[in-house]
Formats: structure tokens, sequence, C-alpha cells
């Protein structure tokens, strides 16, 4: 008889899972919303059950129960770090690719698995009660959620005075995030490394550490880049490291795939354990680079009953690999969560891609902003660093802005080649964007060829550039440009050795400007102006561009909202004095908290916003005279 998987989750994780399902003779069964009902995982599966929520375990169960569901994969997010979802599934005699409800109940809550992990003696981060005086907490501290994970529900806090406003955000997010608001306090270390042991066990007692992981290059707790292995640990600390996570899983007698997280202190070289993951993580790719095991394999294997088939010493470390993390983000505007349609994509062919976004997909702001990871692979970390950014020149979306741009030049920087970006470094500098100058050179020597080729078309069937050079052309985008194609000049920039392709009505340009290496691809726009992702950045050159003064949430004394979302509270109402900084309100997308605060001092004029309402990108929330005069609507600046 054929064994049934059912995924409860969707996106990239389902349709991983799926390939190796399906690798393995089993039949596949997505779960999906209303929203979800033509997404690329509900195509992708065998069968495919509506369900009112990814949150709704008795929906979840009943449909495993309908499909006759020998298994579960909950992948990570949603319920799959639930307890009450693992027991309701073991009631409907139902396996979970995952540990006990009683397991998941000590281990998924950071409160517990501190607890368990002084028992098995690994060292622990010291702690605050949540109902201390804050006034006797050394500062800085983290207040953290104690249940779930993904950086969701955490917030630094560097004085007393500001405590209980921090302390209340994260109660929000991770009441929204997990269902559980629940929040512990610990010490900040102000510089260290996030290092990580994936670990993965079987029900007869056997525990196997699958080596470390180093996540340091995170933003606001959430990971940017990862990597195995570890580059800057020794193997003395490698040893203590994996060893502390095998004797913490046996400790609560794990079974299945799990991550014991730790924070190391540069300042001592001391780690401290944070928590563990019950679950598959997001970073699982770059374990499975260097030891050759498909996870998920063995997650189901585990799940069905069998034994590990192999030892520790046969889980080998070669190579390196690191992943990057593509979300629907502008990661040059503030991080802020996008939406709409991607109208192209197209992913590198040279290294792993895990994604579930394809040309033509809408991206909503219902779910996490994750689209894709690119993960790229070598003989060492420079090999991995070098194809990872080679990579993420060739992710091209348009249509909707993803933050590979912020990803390929952190990839790119010094500081990650150096292995300097520590778990506070993305909160403390700043990662240039590609220059808009070269997109505009980019554009405007696409435009034109075109121009130059005249009804023909600059190319040739097979995509290769036919067109020669013509007298200098004004180019028009957001600002004007000469081209020189006898030179090979735009404006007073010299371009080298270029190559043009097109795919479509989409050409990936490469070359140099002014002795610089560039990759990028252009689609040129009716009535005029071009869409050019340069090295990876997403740029809208248009002679007018609307979207600019709503994309900065401020227009003179007018704050529109940033992101399409949902206004969680309306903190001022007309007539209110303000001062500027003053929150007048806050605005949720993806599970992302902003604060909208006055640009000025002075008067609430307007009120445009409810709690709980839906709000578009660009909606006018509220608006304030400076100083109780009325600002004229276009006057301010943005």
């Amino acid at each position: 008889m054929t064994t049934t998987v059912l995924v409860a989750n969707r996106g990239e994780i389902a349709l991983r899972v799926f390939r190796t399902a399906r690798s393995m003779g089993m039949r596949t069964v997505a779960i999906h919303t209303d929203i979800d009902a033509a997404a690329p995982h509900v195509r992708a599966a065998d069968l495919a059950v509506a369900v009112p929520s990814y949150l709704d375990v008795d929906a979840i169960v009943a449909a495993a129960r309908e499909v006759g569901a020998d298994v579960v994969h909950p992948g990570y997010g949603f319920l799959s770090e639930r307890a009450s979802f693992s027991a309701a599934l073991a009631d409907a005699g139902i396996a979970l690719a995952g540990p006990s409800a009683a397991v998941m109940e000590q281990m998924g809550r950071k409160d517990a698995a501190r607890e368990v992990a002084t028992a098995a003696g690994v060292p622990v981060v010291p702690s605050y009660g949540i109902d201390d005086d804050p006034t006797t907490f050394a500062y800085p501290v983290m207040v953290k959620a104690a249940a779930g994970g993904g950086g969701k529900g955490m917030r630094v806090v560097r004085d007393a005075a500001h405590f209980a406003e921090a302390a209340a955000a994260a109660g929000r997010e991770a009441a929204s995030s997990f269902g559980d608001d629940t929040l512990l306090v610990e010490k900040y270390v102000e510089s260290g490394r996030h290092l990580e042991v994936q670990v993965m066990a079987d029900s007869f007692g056997h525990t196997l550490h699958l080596w470390e992981r180093d996540c340091s290059t995170q933003r606001r707790h959430q990971k940017v880049l990862e990597e195995a292995p570890a580059p800057t640990i020794d193997e003395a600390t490698r040893t203590r490291l994996t060893q502390s996570a095998v004797d913490l899983a046996r400790e609560v007698e794990y079974v299945g795939a799990g991550t014991v997280e730790y924070l190391l202190d540069n300042a001592t070289g001391e780690f401290y354990f944070l928590e563990m993951n019950t679950r598959l993580q997001v970073e699982h790719p770059v374990t499975e680079a260097i030891t050759g095991l498909d996870l998920v394999e063995l997650q189901l294997r585990v799940a069905a009953g069998e034994r590990l088939a192999l030892t520790q010493d046969e889980v080998r470390r070669d190579g390196w690999a690191i992943e990057a993390r593509v979300y629907a983000e502008d990661a040059f505007g503030g991080f802020l969560p996008q939406a709409g349609r991607a109208s192209h994509v197209s992913w590198p062919i040279e290294v792993r891609v895990d994604h579930a976004l394809f040309s033509g997909q809408i991206v909503s702001t219902s779910y996490d902003p994750m689209l894709g990871k690119v993960i790229a692979t070598g003989a060492d970390r420079e090999a991995a660093r070098t194809a990872l950014v080679d990579a993420l020149d060739e992710t091209v979306v348009l249509g909707l802005t993803t933050n590979t741009g912020f990803l390929r030049a952190l990839a790119a920087s010094a500081e990650f080649r150096d292995c300097e970006i520590d778990t506070a470094w993305l909160d403390v500098h700043e990662v240039a964007p590609p220059a808009i100058e070269d997109a505009r050179v980019m554009a405007a020597w696409v435009q034109a060829e075109a121009w130059s080729a005249g009804e023909q078309g600059p190319f040739t069937s097979d995509g290769y550039r036919i067109a020669g050079p013509s007298a200098p052309l004004r180019v028009r985008l957001d600002e004007e440009v000469v081209v020189d194609q006898r030179l090979s000049r735009v404006d007073d920039r010299a371009l080298r050795r270029l190559t043009l392709r097109a795919d479509g009505d989409v050409v990936r340009i490469e070359g140099s400007v002014e002795g610089r290496p560039v990759v990028g691809h252009v689609r040129l726009l009716r009535p005029g102006g071009a869409e050019v992702v340069l090295a990876g950045q997403r740029f809208l050159l248009r002679p007018l561009d609307p979207s600019a003064t709503a994309a900065a949430g401020l227009d003179g004394g007018r704050i529109v909202a940033p992101m399409p979302g949902t206004v969680l509270d309306v903190r001022v109402a007309e007539g209110d004095e303000v001062v500027e900084g003053d929150v007048l309100g806050t605005i949720e997308a993806m599970k992302m908290e902003l604060s909208l605060r006055a640009p000025c001092s002075g008067r609430v004029t307007a009120v445009g916003a409810l709690a709980g309402q839906q709000v578009p990108l660009g909606a006018v929330l509220f608006e304030v005279d400076a100083d109780g005069e009325h600002t004229p609507e276009g006057d301010g600046e943005a």
C-alpha cells in the first residue's frame, strides 16, 4: 500500500517535502486556504484539500483523516511547533514528522527548554523574570517570545524607560505569530555569533548531530544569510558545541529533526543555549549540502518507525554552503513588505533554489514574505560565497520589489567575506544599494538598441543582438540621458564588452561601466521608461514615478500607508497636539509591525485610519499641520 503524506504548510517548504516524498513513492496531499486555491504547492500535489486556515488544527486533522494520511509533515511556521497539533494527530492515529506533544511542549517553549538544558549541563544565558522590576535589570536585555521562533516577538531594550513598550510590542507579535504572548527576558550579548546544531534522532535512542550552521548574518533577529559549517570556531569548540546538542536531545528523549540554537559571545568565546526548534529549519539545505543527506527523507523514515541507518562517524562534512533568503520586501526602503504581481520571475540554474514563485503569480501580505531560498556551494567558503553572488545576479523578479539586491550586496561585501558580521552588525551598519546611475545606463543602452533596430527589434529569433551603431540618441527615463553607440558611452560613462540577450521582453545585459563589472536585466515599458534589475535590485525608471512619494510614507504633513496591511491601533484623534516623532498608530503586514510617527510637531487635522482596517499602499492615514498652520496639499517635502 502506498504511504500518504499530507503537508500542513504552503509555499516552498510544501514543494520541498513533496519532492522528497515523491522520490520515496509516497502519495502527496496539499492543504490550502481560499486565497491559495491555485498556488504552486496545490498544483504540485496529487491531491488537495481546502481548509479555513493553516492554523486550524481540527480542520487539518480532519483533512488528514479524510485522505487517509499516514503521516503529516508540518514544515516550519504555522503549526509545526504546536503541541496541541501533535497531540491531535496522535489521538487520530496519524504520525507526525516531528517530536511528540510532550517533547514539543518542553523544547518548543524557550522557558521550559532552559530547564531541560540546565539539567543536561548545557550553559544558558542569564535571565530575569518578566514581572521583575525592570529598573533592576542590567541593560541591554532581550525580550523574546517563549514560544515559536523565526525572529518573531523579539525586542532589544536598552533602558528601563522603554521596557514596557517593547514588552507590549513583543507580546502582540508573539500572540499574532504563535498564539502565545508569554515572554522571557535575557541578557543581550552585544557582539555574538548565532550558531546552531542540527540533530536527528530515531525512536530507538539513536541520536546524531549533522554538524553546525552559522546564522549570524541577521537583521532584527531575522536570519538573512546562513552557512555551514561555521567559519569562525575551532575544532575544540565545534566538538563541545555539537556534543552539547546531542546531550540536550538525549535528555528529553527527542525523536525527529531538531535544531539546537546557541549564542557565542565574541568577548569571551563562551556559547550559551538559546532555544531548540522542534521542526525542520528554513536553512536545512546548507546542512544537506555538506552532509549529502536528505533531511526530509530522514524525518519521514523516522516518523514511519525506522531506525537511522548511519552512525555518527558516517556523517560527513564536505565543502561549504551558503543560503540567502529572498523576501518580498524593500530592503533599501525600510524593509517594508511588498505585495503585487510578479510579472517576470527567473531563478538561477547553476545552484539549488527552493522557491514557490513563478511568473504571473500574485504575492499578498496574508502570509510570510519569504519567496524562496538560493543555496550556493563550493569546495571552500570563498568558492561558495562567489557562487552565491553570481547566482543572485541571475535572480530576477519584475513587477515586485524583493530584497535580492540587498542580499547580493551583503554577500559581496568585504565584511561578509572576512567573517566580520555578527548578530548585531546589520542593526548598526548600512548596506549600499547598486547605483541607480548604472541602472539608467543599462536601460538607456537597451532602449537605444531597440530604436536603432527599428520595427524589426534589436534581437534575432535566437535572442542575440543584431543592431549596429547609430547617431547619439536622447533617452528619457526618470531623467534624460544621451547614448552614443559609436563611442559606447551613456552620458559620460564608458561601456565595455557589452553582451545582450533577450528572454521574451526581458533583456539580459552584461559588461562593464567605467571599468566596474555589471549584470542587469531590462524590460522596456510603454509609453516610456524601463524596469531594471541590477545586481538583484529592482529599479523602476519612469519620467514620472508617482509611487516614490507614497513609498516614503510621508507627504508634507500627511502620513500614508508605507505598505499594504492592517491598522493595529490608532492613538490620536482630530485636534490632538503632537510632537515630532510621536506614534500616531501602528500598521502590520506579514507579521511585521511598523509605527507611524508624526513627521512634525503640530495639530492632527485628519485621521483616516481605523483599528482593524485593511489599507492599501499609499492610503492617507493621518494629517498633521505643522504648528497648527495648514500645509497645502502637495507643498510638503517628502
